[in-house]
């Protein structure tokens, strides 16, 4: 670093006119260059390309997430789905890429049937490298006998994922616009279990557009996840996308987290240019905070990506 010594009267006289000049004009020349060097490194920092393994805060939830998350419930149902079909093996060895890859962002649901997957494929890796969302399914099934509650589904889902706390808990697949009393125990209890600790941010996860409205600007509701691209309702939306755009910016504005799914309309927009597209049309109208994709195969989440870097 350049220290200039302060000049006497004395050695001032007795420097040539031309030496002094020399002098004052290297300091101000390495001033200079160093106030380029720090004006470049800011600006550097502050127009870095955002990228799909980024560190983001989500909303006032304070809950920091990879923007890109890794869906396991590609075709799920009756606590199946591709993704636990693949196998206990190639299950950990997908998740373990995507780690790698630097996406630390699990979404699950007791639907999905891959908590027990999930918490294998997570064995030994501290629980502070990555954020787990599941689902609570509140409907009564062949598969499913609801509490009418979420204490004990939220206790078991520790249990089966191996961690004291989840990050993320939401009452799955929102229908209508009736869910907040419909659900209202559920709701209660999940209060209760994030006063608690146990879970940090609350919320659903919407299939209907009334439902999604009301989650916009629901005070109870964190963190809601919902369905968006550039298509509509034939990729798997529940309105047009403008519509639902409409939505999620006023309830980003509200305060709310938003997760976007069905950015690939569950495997109907499978064309590059299709996937492109939609991405570049959700990141750039700025509609989510995060989203959440079921990559099947190690080289899925590769060009996953590789796609939404390029969408940012």
């Amino acid at each position: 670093m350049y220290n200039q010594t302060p000049l006497s009267k004395d050695s001032i006289h007795s420097c040539s006119r031309r030496q002094f000049l020399t002098t004052a004009l290297a300091g101000a020349g390495v001033v200079m260059a160093q106030s380029g060097l720090l004006a470049g490194a800011e600006m550097r920092k502050t127009s870095r390309k955002q990228r799909a393994t980024d560190i983001v805060t989500l909303g006032p939830t304070g809950i920091k997430a990879t923007r890109l998350a890794h869906g396991t419930g590609w075709n799920g149902g009756a606590r199946s789905s591709a993704h636990t079909r693949l196998g206990e093996k190639a299950f950990t060895e997908l998740i373990r890429h995507s780690l790698d890859q630097g996406v630390a962002f699990i979404d699950t649901a007791d639907l999905y049937g891959a908590h027990p997957y999930v918490a294998t494929a997570l064995k030994g890796i501290s629980r502070d490298k990555y954020i787990l969302s599941s689902k609570i399914w509140p409907r009564k099934e062949y598969w499913n006998s609801p509490s009418g509650g979420a204490k004990e589904e939220v206790d078991r889902f520790r249990k089966e994922l191996n961690t004291d706390v989840l990050d993320i808990c939401l009452i799955h697949c929102m229908m209508d616009a009736k869910w907040p009393k419909e659900f209202e125990r559920i709701r209660d209890e999940m209060s209760e279990l994030k006063q608690k600790g146990v879970v940090r941010a609350v919320g659903v996860s919407c299939h209907d557009l009334g439902a999604l409205k009301v989650a916009a600007a629901h005070p109870w509701v964190d963190v809601f996840i919902a369905r968006i691209n550039n298509v509509g309702k034939e990729a798997e939306m529940d309105a047009s996308p403008q519509e639902v755009a409409l939505v999620l910016k006023q309830a980003r504005a509200n305060g709310k987290v938003v997760v976007g799914m069905k950015l690939f309309g569950a495997g109907k927009l499978a064309k590059p240019e299709q996937k492109d597209a939609s991405l570049e049309y959700v990141f750039h109208n700025q509609l989510v905070d995060a989203v959440t994709i079921g990559m099947m195969r190690p080289k899925e989440v590769d060009d996953t990506i590789r796609r939404v870097n390029k969408a940012l």
